[in-house]
């Protein structure tokens, strides 16, 4: 589609008036209406404020010219799985899993190594395989070829390394030590727990990434621990494969 198409369904697709619009983004009612018309298309700012007010990226919003790629991961992009600024504008660099609020989630390319050859493994592409393309494949993307300017010093792998001591800590009986926290988005992981009551609640926002991790029970059978975490809570669940019956342990304000 063209600017001016994809601009009108959004609008209309989330309920907006051409004034509702147009007071969100600092432009007079005139202005969104030359744009659904083809007459201009909104600068460099106004793409910015209209991506964060529609949550999609500045390339959907000029109708996709390109196909975009995590620059630290190398995943295809769609709309649902970018990555977030602070103020929450979507950043079509990364995926929600790489970069979360601001903050890039992984400053060891091994680490990431390891995460993703989990999910490349199969029939037709071996263990060694996915890791020899990645270690070929994502020097070449920018954020591992910028490290040095976009690294944090690190500042979050000193906050990843505390929270792993903090549960650790807890000695939960079965739970293996945790030597490591991996980006998890909440929609991925956010399952219902059912409380005393009946009632079934869950505790994570679908939109926010957090870190987190899965493990086997050190006394073996077929409930797998759960753990999650962020600068607020820590979380300990169990549950048996693909997260049916799941159970709260503990969840612990920091």
């Amino acid at each position: 589609m063209e600017t001016k198409e994809v601009l009108y369904e959004l609008r209309t697709k989330n309920g907006f008036s051409q004034d509702d619009l147009a007071e969100k983004v600092y432009v007079t009612r005139q202005a969104v209406s030359r744009w659904e018309n083809g007459e201009t298309v909104p600068n460099t700012e106004t793409l910015k404020l209209l991506s964060k007010v529609y949550n999609v990226s500045i390339n959907t919003l000029l109708g996709s010219p390109r196909q975009l790629f995590c620059q630290c991961c190398g995943m295809p992009l769609e709309d649902t799985i970018i990555g977030k600024d602070k103020d929450g504008t979507p950043n079509e660099e990364y995926c929600q899993w790489c970069y979360a609020d601001g903050t890039f989630m992984y400053h060891d390319m091994d680490s990431l190594i390891d995460v993703c050859v989990g999910n490349m493994v199969n029939e037709n592409f071996t263990e060694d395989q996915a890791r020899d393309y990645l270690k070929q494949e994502l020097p070449k993307l920018n954020y591992w070829k910028k490290y040095d300017e976009l690294s944090d010093n690190g500042e979050f792998e000193e906050f990843k390394n505390k929270l792993i001591d903090e549960i650790n800590d807890l000695h939960i009986e079965g739970l293996p030590k945790v030597k490591s926290l991996n980006s998890l988005v909440g929609s991925f992981v956010n399952l219902e727990y059912p409380l005393p009551s009946g009632v079934k609640v869950k505790f994570l926002k679908d939109d926010v990434t957090y870190l987190g991790n899965q493990l086997e029970c050190e006394f073996g059978g077929d409930r797998c621990f759960g753990i999650l975490a962020c600068m607020d809570f820590i979380m300990a669940v169990t549950y048996e494969e693909g997260g049916k019956n799941p159970e709260l342990l503990l969840f612990k304000k920091r």
